[in-house]
Formats: C-alpha cells, structure tokens, sequence
C-alpha cells in the first residue's frame, strides 16, 4: 500500500509570519515618527538650549564677579 504523503506548510508558515512581523514593525515605525511631523519637537529643542545657554552665560558671570574682574 502507498502511503499518501501530507504536504509540509511549515515553509509557507515561516514566510507568512516574516511578512507579518515586517508589516508590523513598518506600520510601527511610521506611527513612532509622526510626532516628528508636527514641529514641536523642534521648538522644545530650540527652547531647551536657549536655557541652557542662558545659565552657562549667568554661570560664567557670577564666576567674573566672584573672581572681581
């Protein structure tokens, strides 16, 4: 008697799931960028270094004045 062989999907399983996960991580990376879109990111930044730039210039003032130059 002949066995009838089944078919081996695990391939075709393998492949599907890559798809999948690709897809997915795709569809995430683009929903992780939209905030870069809007422009706030750029105005924080812009703030954040004016104030950093401001206590360096207020530290290096009151560091003159100590010092009396």
């Amino acid at each position: 008697m002949a066995e009838e062989q089944q078919k081996d999907n695990t391939w075709a399983i393998v492949g599907v799931s890559i798809a999948a996960i690709v897809l997915l991580v795709v569809m995430l990376k683009k929903d992780e960028t939209k905030h870069l879109q809007s422009g706030a990111v750029q105005s924080l930044q812009a703030e954040t270094f004016s104030k950093i730039e401001k206590r360096h210039t207020s530290n290096n003032s009151s560091a003159a004045a100590i010092s009396g130059k």
